[in-house]
């Protein structure tokens, strides 16, 4: 039982001796800053209950409190505020609990399992900015509900057929002279990619001819001729075609080559593909199904709806009138297939940008009156748009900012701000650049991380790259500087590892204390919420109390040998601690920097 539980039973138990009067629930809060007390009683609520002073209210549970309550040393009362100071003994048996705990705040593994998705590609072009928010979120967020005590698959649904994959064919049918990724030196994304922004070139060049020519605009970009020619690719590709769907095979491969780079860089993985050339057709009969059942209705052309209104929602197609799925059949379809492939899976996750809010809200209901058990526990991870300072992106047009390139460019400015801070002299070249890369990607993931996945994000990558403030190379460098203190002491040949016979604590230990104690909480709470932002700003938090500590008290220099022991470990722990809740962000940490 923490110290909040054992003192909500305890003001609860005051609330009834006193006033003889049943209190439903207790509010707390940190004690603020300016005044003396480890923890908040709010007694404003209480007032409902008891009818009174909030002030000589406080004073009362107060005095209850230091008379019944071991752990508590002292209160004080300001307004409606009931200060509590905890004793140090309670911390410090908190402290010797946890300290030898690997993987402190984790929770082991349960049969619990859900499904995480997240990335989700075209396979027309190269994976971008927008990309790596997806991937950070999706990883961090199957971390966390791991560390939270869940079992969790990874997977993607990869978008590798229809007329954007078709278009990037034609071009390089037409453009490519046969090249190859081998044959240019270009990633295979990049290869494909660059033929669907020749496609897009040469299909406005077509529509502009047809209008000088005095064709309509609107019926110019329906009959230019390449657009003609992707859209045959299309029908030839679903006939099955030997020769289409030889070249999509091939263009393909080459694009999940290039994606296997990127995903091993950026460091996620998968634990199951879906492809959509596979799932297409799923659905279908589910909805066939679900029109004998009275879920779905058919309109007079033949077109399959359910209508939604009732539910705040509108009506929606799920069947066209020729009998082809919609996006929706197929979402439907693949959430159910993937029931059936993983049978322990009693929920899922949809990393998905914002923009489609409506269409999950829609697909979760459907399932919900298709009557599918595990409906109830659908989340979609609903996250903004990354812009950078250039503005936004456009695919079509060759504007994105890719993957890789903003990868190497974040190592690059690593590099820049490392070598300008001159502490790498006795680095190897080797050893230089596995850190560059190391503050480079931690700056990145800890910058799109750090920000709740729901608000729109302007990425500077300067100033993700800042040694100081809440950056992902400020935690890191904290974490190296502890280390380095764990080798100086190991060199000193203190005995760290024995128990530390201290009775008092210095307020600084104190409070490094506290917010160790709050890293289990938070990775429930991260798990909860889906937010990785919590993880990253509660490490931000220990490693400034750290700095704190650090700053006011001596470590190796302090004379009383049992208080340099405890400072120690507590440097170690918090040094696991940063190192463990980096590990649910996807982000390494460096022995030296």
């Amino acid at each position: 039982m923490n110290i909040q539980e054992v003192l909500s039973q305890k003001v609860k138990e005051a609330v009834q001796s006193i006033f003889d009067k049943e209190l439903p629930n207790v509010e707390f809060q940190p004690t603020r800053k300016d005044f003396e007390g480890d923890i908040t009683v709010v007694v404003f609520p209480m007032l409902r209950v008891v009818k009174g002073n909030p002030v000589q209210i406080g004073e009362q549970i107060g005095t209850y409190l230091k008379d019944q309550v071991n752990e508590v040393a002292n209160f004080n009362v300001i307004k409606g505020f009931l200060n509590i100071v905890i004793n140090d003994s309670f911390y410090l048996d908190f402290f010797n609990s946890i300290k030898n705990i690997e993987q402190y705040g984790y929770v082991k593994k349960s049969n619990d399992a859900v499904m995480v998705e997240y990335s989700s590609p075209n396979t027309n072009k190269p994976l971008h900015l927008g990309h790596i928010r997806n991937n950070l979120l999706g990883y961090s967020v199957s971390e966390i509900l791991k560390a939270s005590g869940k079992k969790v698959y990874k997977t993607q649904i990869i978008n590798d057929r229809g007329i954007h994959i078709c278009k990037s064919m034609v071009a390089w049918k037409r453009f490519g002279n046969g090249e190859t990724p081998e044959s240019t030196g270009l990633k295979g994304d990049k290869l494909v990619g660059n033929y669907y922004v020749a496609f897009d070139k040469a299909y406005k060049d077509q529509i502009a001819q047809l209008v000088a020519n005095g064709t309509d605009q609107k019926v110019a970009e329906k009959d230019a001729p390449i657009m003609l020619e992707a859209q045959e690719m299309l029908l030839k590709w679903e006939a099955g075609d030997p020769d289409t769907v030889q070249l999509w095979k091939t263009m393909n491969g080459w694009v999940y080559k290039g994606f296997e780079v990127t995903y091993k860089n950026l460091g996620v993985d998968f634990d199951t593909l879906y492809y959509e050339s596979d799932t297409y057709l799923l659905g279908k009969d589910v909805v066939a199904d679900g029109l004998k059942k009275g879920v779905f209705f058919k309109k007079e052309d033949g077109s399959v709806w359910i209508d939604l209104t009732e539910d705040g929602l509108d009506e929606k197609i799920v069947l066209r009138s020729d009998g082809t799925a919609v996006y929706m059949t197929q979402d439907i379809g693949t959430a159910i297939q993937r029931v059936k492939d993983h049978p322990d899976v009693n929920g899922m996750v949809y990393t998905v940008g914002n923009e489609q809010d409506y269409h999950f809200k829609v697909l979760f209901l459907i399932l919900q009156k298709l009557g599918f058990s595990w409906s109830n526990k659908l989340h979609h991870l609903s996250y903004g748009m990354v812009d950078l300072p250039s503005g936004k992106m456009k695919s079509r047009e060759g504007t994105v900012v890719d993957a890789d390139d903003l990868m190497a460019d974040m190592t690059q400015t690593a590099a820049t701000i490392s070598e300008e801070l001159g502490k790498l002299e006795d680095y190897s070249k080797e050893e230089k650049q596995a850190l560059y890369k190391m503050i480079g990607l931690g700056a990145l993931k800890y910058y799109i991380l750090k920000v709740d996945p729901k608000k729109r994000i302007l990425f500077d990558p300067e100033e993700s790259v800042d040694f100081q403030g809440n950056t992902g190379p400020f935690i890191q460098y904290t974490y190296a500087r502890i280390q380095s203190i764990l080798r100086k002491a190991a060199s000193m040949e203190i005995q760290s590892n024995v128990h530390a016979t201290v009775t008092e604590l210095h307020s600084k230990e104190k409070e490094l204390i506290k917010q160790l104690q709050l890293f289990p909480e938070t990775i429930q709470l991260a798990a909860e919420n889906y937010s990785p932002a919590l993880i990253a700003n509660y490490t931000y938090d220990l490693v400034k109390e750290f700095n704190s500590f650090y700053q006011q008290v001596s470590i190796l220099g302090e004379e009383n040998e049992a208080k340099k022991i405890l400072r120690i470990q507590l440097s170690k722990k918090v040094a696991e601690v940063i190192q463990d809740a980096f590990k649910l962000l996807g982000v390494e940490v460096p022995e030296r920097m």
